[in-house]
């Protein structure tokens, strides 16, 4: 992600959720997980995260109610603190 663009994302979206990234991929598992997200208060794009050997996708919602009802659908991890680090 350019670095011009995730300052204005912390900004604007700030509560951050972390989905692995086998939940996102293929073309069914990414339309359902973008459909969805759009219905909440998404930013325009996630970005991608490796931890402990794992790759994960990052979505960011605007409003906190919106990144709780998104983890709790796929099962993701909201990200302490809003962005990564």
């Amino acid at each position: 992600m350019s670095g011009n663009l995730l300052p204005q994302i912390k900004r604007k979206w700030p509560y951050h959720v972390a989905l692995a990234a086998d939940k996102v991929r293929g073309a069914r598992n990414s339309e359902i997980v973008w459909s969805f997200a759009q219905t909440l208060s998404a930013g325009p794009r996630p970005y991608s995260l490796r931890c402990d050997d794992g790759e994960f996708v990052v979505f960011c919602f605007a409003r906190p109610d919106d990144a709780d009802v998104f983890s709790e659908r796929f099962d993701g991890e909201r990200l302490l603190g809003g962005a990564r680090r």
